[in-house]
C-alpha cells in the first residue's frame, strides 16, 4: 500500500550545501545596480568591492587591524594561496576530519613536500584539539561540510602561540562565532553561509600572519594568481578590493545585497540564531526516529550548517544504496534538492541548515523525510 504524503511543503526545496540557498525572497532584480559593462578598475567598481570588504569585517566583527581581501577561486584558491606563501618557515600540522581537510594534506605533503605531522579523525568526529602543537602552523577545517562537525569553540588555541593557525572557515563564517584571536588565516567563499555566487574567496590575515608574508619567502615559485607580496611589502590593494584578477561584478552585487540583508536578519547573532534553530529542527526529528541518527554523535562538536544524518534501522543491508533511494524521492517529490551526502562521506543526506534556509522550510522537509525513508524500508520488505 502506498504511504500517504505529507500534506504541506518546504516553500524552497533548496538545500544543497554548496552552493546554498539564496536568501530569503531573493530576486535577480535586486542585482539592478551591478555596474555592469564596467571595469572593476573604475571609481563604481573599487566602491563596491571596498563595501564588500568592509561590510563583511562589521558583519563579522573582523579586528580593524586584521586584512580582509577578495581573491580568485572561491574558498579553495584562497586556502591554497595561504598555505602557498606562508607554509614552510616552521614545522606544520595538518589537522583532517574530512573531504577538503584531506585536500590540504594532500596538497602540503604531495605538492610542497613539507613534512609535516597528519593527524585525522573519521567522519563525525574531529582530532582531539588538546594533542595538537600550536607552535607549529596548524591548518585545519573549522565545520568539516562534508562531514558534519565543528570546532566547537577556539579554546584549545593559545593566545602565546608561535605558530599561525590557518583556518578554513567557509561553511562556518556567517553561522558560527569565530575567535578571531585564535586565527590568523580564516578563509571562505560566498557560496555557502550567504548564499552568494562562486568563483571568489574571501582571505583574512591577521598582523601575525603579514609579518610572516612579508619575513618569509617560500622555497617554491609562485604563480601570478597567488602572489600577496612585492618587494618583501604585502600587495595591500589587494586588501582594499583592487583584486589580483578580474572579479564579476554581478557576483559581487549579490554579495552586498546579501550583507545587506545580513544586517537586517540581526547581524552576526542573528545569523547564527537561525542556523541554530534550523538545526535544532532536525535534533528534535532525529531524537523522535528509531533509525535515524547524526554522523556526528557528539552535540558539542555537531554542525549546524551542513547537518549530516545517517540511517541506521538494522533492515537495511546496502546502507549507500538506500540512502540514494531516499534522497531520490526527496528530489522527485521536490521537496529536497541536492540532499544526499558527499560522494566520500558515508551514506545517509545531508541537509544545509545556514542562515539563509528558513525555519519553516525545515520543519516542513522533516515529514517528508520520514516518508521516504518508511518507503524504503517499506520497499525492502517488499523485496523479501
Amino acid at each position: 500500500m502506498a504511504m500517504q504524503k505529507p500534506a504541506s511543503r518546504p516553500a524552497n526545496p533548496r538545500f544543497s550545501s554548496g552552493p546554498c540557498a539564496k536568501i530569503p525572497e531573493f530576486s535577480l532584480d535586486m542585482l539592478a545596480d551591478a555596474p555592469l559593462g564596467r571595469s572593476h578598475r573604475a571609481a563604481v567598481g573599487k566602491a563596491k568591492l571596498l563595501a564588500a570588504i568592509e561590510e563583511t569585517r562589521a558583519i563579522l566583527g573582523v579586528p580593524a587591524d586584521y586584512k580582509i581581501g577578495i581573491v580568485p577561486a572561491s574558498d579553495t584558491g584562497a586556502f591554497e594561496m595561504a598555505m602557498w606563501n606562508l607554509l614552510g618557515a616552521r614545522g606544520v600540522e595538518m589537522l583532517a576530519w574530512e573531504s577538503f581537510g584531506e585536500g590540504w594534506v594532500t596538497d602540503v605533503v604531495k605538492q610542497l613536500k613539507l613534512d609535516a605531522t597528519v593527524k585525522t579523525a573519521g567522519y563525525g568526529e574531529i582530532v582531539d584539539l588538546a594533542t595538537v602543537n600550536f607552535d607549529n602552523d596548524v591548518c585545519f577545517t573549522w565545520n568539516g561540510t562534508t562531514s558534519g562537525v565543528r570546532v566547537p569553540n577556539g579554546d584549545a588555541i593559545p593566545a602565546d602561540r608561535a605558530g599561525l593557525t590557518l583556518c578554513d572557515a567557509t561553511s562556518a563564517a556567517f553561522a558560527m562565532d569565530l575567535p578571531w584571536d585564535k586565527l590568523d588565516v580564516t578563509t571562505f567563499s560566498w557560496q555557502k553561509v550567504l548564499g552568494g555566487e562562486g568563483a571568489h574567496g574571501m582571505l583574512i590575515l591577521s598582523p601575525r600572519a603579514v609579518e610572516r608574508l612579508e619575513t618569509y619567502k617560500p622555497a617554491w615559485p609562485l604563480p601570478k594568481i597567488f602572489r600577496l607580496t612585492k618587494g618583501g611589502k604585502l600587495i595591500d590593494g589587494i586588501f582594499k578590493g583592487e583584486t589580483i584578477n578580474t572579479p564579476s561584478m554581478l557576483a559581487v552585487e549579490d554579495y552586498l545585497v546579501a550583507l545587506d540583508w545580513a544586517k537586517k536578519a540581526g547581524g552576526l547573532k542573528g545569523l547564527i540564531a537561525r542556523a541554530e534553530a534550523n538545526t535544532a529542527v532536525v535534533s528534535a526529528f532525529v531524537a523522535g526516529h528509531d533509525g535515524i541518527d547524526f554522523l556526528a554523535a557528539d552535540p558539542a562538536i555537531r554542525s549546524c550548517t551542513s547537518v549530516c544524518i545517517k540511517f541506521t534501522d538494522p533492515r537495511i543491508t546496502d546502507g549507500a544504496a538506500f540512502a540514494k533511494a531516499v534522497a531520490k524521492r526527496l528530489e522527485t517529490e521536490n521537496v529536497a534538492l541536492d540532499a544526499g551526502a558527499y560522494r566520500d562521506a558515508p551514506p545517509g543526506l545531508r541537509i544545509w541548515c545556514g542562515s539563509t534556509v528558513e525555519t519553516s522550510d525545515v520543519e516542513a522537509l522533516m515529514p517528508w523525510i520520514d516518508w521516504a525513508f518508511q518507503a524504503e524500508i517499506a520497499a525492502l520488505a517488499e523485496a523479501a
